[in-house]
């Protein structure tokens, strides 16, 4: 598909958007708009098998993430969002990378509850920031397992009231591969299935 080629060409060389430019980012927004209007699934949220699984973020608007790469000594690797349809809970991490030995993650922990048949209401229930060989962190998946089993980490493991940390995501676009969604912080995010 034409317009998904022209995405992922875009974004190519921003480092999550990071380093993209003003032109980038419209030229960007552009590309997104444009994928969005044909987007291949009608009602995302009911979409369980394309949501379910392990998505990685390959471009963002969304400072609160892409600060975390400004912060002194701190760069970030992969972010990843990982969608468990079953226990409607979806995570996200962030891995941070730095001095040696002090590789660490900022995660939270959320559940999600279908508003309409492309919004989700998400309500933030835990974040885990520690370093990785603390937590005994592996993958997404494992430590998503070590979490679901009841696991308490040696980190900063913080309770989040979810009446007061929550938010909405819309899903505008899904297919096998490719999920486009835009926060009520105006922010967009572009994520690949791993």
């Amino acid at each position: 598909m034409m317009g998904k080629a022209n995405l992922i060409d875009a974004i190519a060389g921003t480092n999550r958007g990071l380093l993209a430019s003003e032109p980038q980012k419209q030229v960007i927004l552009a590309a997104i708009a444009n994928l969005e209007d044909f987007n291949p699934t009608p009602r995302p949220v009911e979409a369980n098998s394309l949501l379910d699984g392990d998505w990685r973020l390959i471009y963002t608007t969304s400072k609160g993430l892409l600060n975390i790469d400004r912060v002194p000594l701190c760069k970030l690797g992969q972010i990843y969002q990982c969608i468990r349809v079953n226990t409607t809970s979806v995570y996200n991490i962030a891995e941070i990378y730095g001095l040696p030995y002090l590789e660490g993650l900022v995660s939270v922990a959320a559940k999600f509850d279908p508003v309409s048949e492309r919004r989700v209401q998400v309500k933030f229930q835990r974040s885990i920031v520690g370093l990785k060989r603390l937590i005994g962190y592996e993958s997404p998946a494992d430590f998503i397992q070590q979490i679901e089993a009841g696991k308490k980490f040696t980190a900063i493991d913080t309770p989040l009231n979810s009446d007061k940390q929550q938010g909405w995501l819309d899903i505008t676009y899904i297919d096998s591969d490719l999920r486009i969604g835009r926060g009520n912080e105006g922010s967009v995010f572009v994520l690949s299935k791993t």
